[in-house]
């Protein structure tokens, strides 16, 4: 059975994936760390990345992948299903990566299982898929 979600647990899940892109890209690995369930499970290889099991390894992954870069993500039109303390979320998304001397532009989707927990919404499982991916050279 799938149902909608009410609107505080709508509005959760959306500021938790809003706070996931703001610290993501302003590098703040900590308060990053804690949008995850421990036990995370994050699959990026659909869009050429790893799989990667728990919030430790997948966090301290993509902080030495991205520590130097300079990154854009922006999320939108959210497809929200929740089931008791757990929802299904499809979120649109598109992402720059401006790293050493090339640019990514990515736009596809992020697939995400996210966990109503005593400290709130956390992500439990995510899968990224790319569409489109744009590589250029070093920006001007």
């Amino acid at each position: 059975m799938t149902a909608t979600p009410d609107f505080a647990d709508w509005l959760a899940i959306c500021n938790l994936k809003a706070a996931y892109c703001r610290l993501l890209d302003t590098k703040d690995w900590e308060g990053w760390r804690e949008l995850f369930t421990e036990d995370c499970v994050v699959d990026t290889r659909p869009s050429g990345g790893t799989l990667e099991e728990g919030r430790d390894r997948f966090v301290d992954m993509v902080r030495q992948s991205l520590s130097d870069a300079k990154t854009a993500h922006q999320i939108h039109s959210p497809q929200i299903t929740v089931e008791g303390d757990s929802a299904e979320v499809v979120w649109a998304m598109q992402d720059r990566v401006v790293k050493d001397e090339f640019a990514l532009t990515g736009y596809g989707h992020y697939h995400e299982t996210c966990v109503r927990t005593a400290e709130g919404w956390k992500i439990a499982r995510q899968t990224l898929t790319r569409l489109i991916v744009e590589m250029d050279g070093k920006p001007a």
